[in-house]
């Protein structure tokens, strides 16, 4: 039987691997959700149209814009995005893009659906 002390201190991952998921995005493909701490997870995400406005009661989230331009919706406000932006987002903060984008998002903890609430 494998003890933590046994178990590897690393995980490598190659997303086109992993099977994309429906999710109020788009479609997403998401990796080391299964790590037991739970620390984060990694998600790239195609948003092929408006996501739908959501927020997370317990999730900080960091969107790191890959492809395509369009907007953030931040509680709110439309702010602009492209390739290279990243954004911080907090828990409680209503969000969504709006475009078709691609999107590398680092959910902190560890994704949970459970945590993902619509008005």
């Amino acid at each position: 039987m494998e003890t933590q002390e046994d178990a590897k201190k690393y995980q490598v991952i190659k997303l086109a691997d992993i099977e994309a998921v429906d999710c109020p995005c788009g479609a997403s493909r998401r990796a080391f959700t299964d790590d037991p701490d739970q620390v984060l997870s990694l998600h790239v995400v195609d948003i092929k149209c408006d996501a739908a406005l959501h927020y997370h009661k317990k999730l900080t989230e960091v969107y790191y814009f890959l492809e395509g331009e369009g907007h953030m919706e931040l509680d709110g406000e439309a702010v602009p995005v492209g390739p290279g932006s990243a954004v911080l987002i907090k828990p409680g903060c209503r969000h969504r893009a709006l475009g078709e984008l691609k999107v590398l998002v680092i959910p902190v903890p560890a994704f949970d659906p459970s945590d993902e609430w619509f008005d």
